[in-house]
């Protein structure tokens, strides 16, 4: 049986913040010395920050009863791109490949801000 798009969203929100969490105190409590080394500290916060944020909203999206799976796919592709990069780069900077998908992640994210907000000024019922 296929998902809804509300359960999708509310299971990647829960995957996103439970992640969130382990790396974030990975990074706190492993990391900081070689992240320090390589002066990528604040790349693997950068990572961490978008992550939970699109946790939160994907948890608030998955709440409501029409969910546009649009949405949730450019939300979830986004994080996966732009936040997975930059913890790759922030924990080997010699990944030099890596740097051209964050800004690929960055417009997933902002595509599913701009769906959404163009949902909520139409007036339609669906998010």
């Amino acid at each position: 049986m296929a998902s809804s798009p509300a359960l999708v969203a509310q299971r990647l929100g829960a995957f996103f913040g439970l992640t969130g969490v382990i790396l974030g105190a990975f990074a706190a409590h492993g990391l900081k010395p070689l992240l320090l080394h390589n002066n990528t500290w604040e790349i693997w916060h950068t990572a961490v920050f978008y992550q939970f944020i699109h946790a939160v909203a994907l948890l608030a999206l998955g709440q409501g009863p029409n969910v546009r799976t649009g949405i949730v796919a450019c939300w979830g592709v986004g994080v996966a791109l732009f936040s997975g990069s930059l913890y790759l780069l922030a924990f080997d900077p010699t990944q030099h490949w890596a740097g051209p998908i964050t800004p690929l992640g960055g417009t997933a994210m902002i595509a599913g801000w701009v769906w959404l907000l163009f949902i909520l000024c139409s007036g339609k019922k669906k998010i």
